[in-house]
């Protein structure tokens, strides 16, 4: 099952070339305000699939793609293949916390969050139910979002920098941030890094 997620895998992202032309449909969003690469989007609620990693970045991303993958490949009840998107949404959540004896705590390592989104007109009740356990399919509201648009390799302190960025802007244009920043990666990891487009995104009040 695995070989076949990856060929699948594979056969689907081609459609992105590592020239950096794209054919993944995204989330239709509203801009409604622009500045430079930082974008204030609006955007409708979405059905979506999401799953959790307890590893450092570079192992989550590569155990969530595979899980996401294979859902929309077909590892669902209904066996049902589902068209692919973009961006692949990924997140770090605040580290998990483990009681110990005597009264103290420790870290068991970071969580990361990736999220694939579901094509418009799928619904909480026509989503596939997935075969995986560790898959959740779930609904965003509607919100406002701010974008910081950028190139290069997709990693972690790349996210962090640019993270850092958007909230220091969104700071000094005296916006209220209502989520922790997460990554929106819209091409594959072969395509040239100068040629690829990676985002920021942070809901805001």
């Amino acid at each position: 099952m695995k070989k076949l997620i990856t060929v699948l895998t594979t056969i689907c992202l081609s459609a992105c070339s590592i020239f950096g032309i794209r054919s993944a449909n995204e989330p239709h969003y509203q801009v409604l305000t622009e500045e430079g690469a930082i974008q204030i989007r609006h955007y409708p609620s979405l059905v979506v699939a999401q799953t959790e990693v307890n590893a450092d970045y570079k192992n989550a991303s590569g155990l969530a793609f595979q899980r996401l993958a294979g859902y929309i490949f077909g590892n669902n009840k209904k066996q049902q293949a589902i068209t692919m998107t973009a961006p692949v949404i990924q997140q770090q959540q605040a580290e998990k916390l483990t009681m110990t004896a005597p009264v103290m705590q420790q870290k068991s390592g970071a969580v990361w969050v990736m999220t694939f989104m579901l094509p418009q007109g799928y619904t909480l009740s026509t989503a596939p139910e997935p075969l995986d356990s560790a898959v959740l399919i779930q609904e965003t509201p509607n919100k406002k979002v701010a974008t910081l648009r950028y190139t290069g390799s997709l990693s972690e302190q790349g996210i962090e920098q640019k993270s850092a960025e958007l909230t220091d802007w969104l700071s000094h244009q005296h916006y209220q941030t209502i989520s922790p920043p997460r990554s929106a990666a819209y091409d594959p990891p072969w395509t040239l890094p100068f040629l690829r487009r990676n985002e920021v995104h942070i809901d805001i009040e």
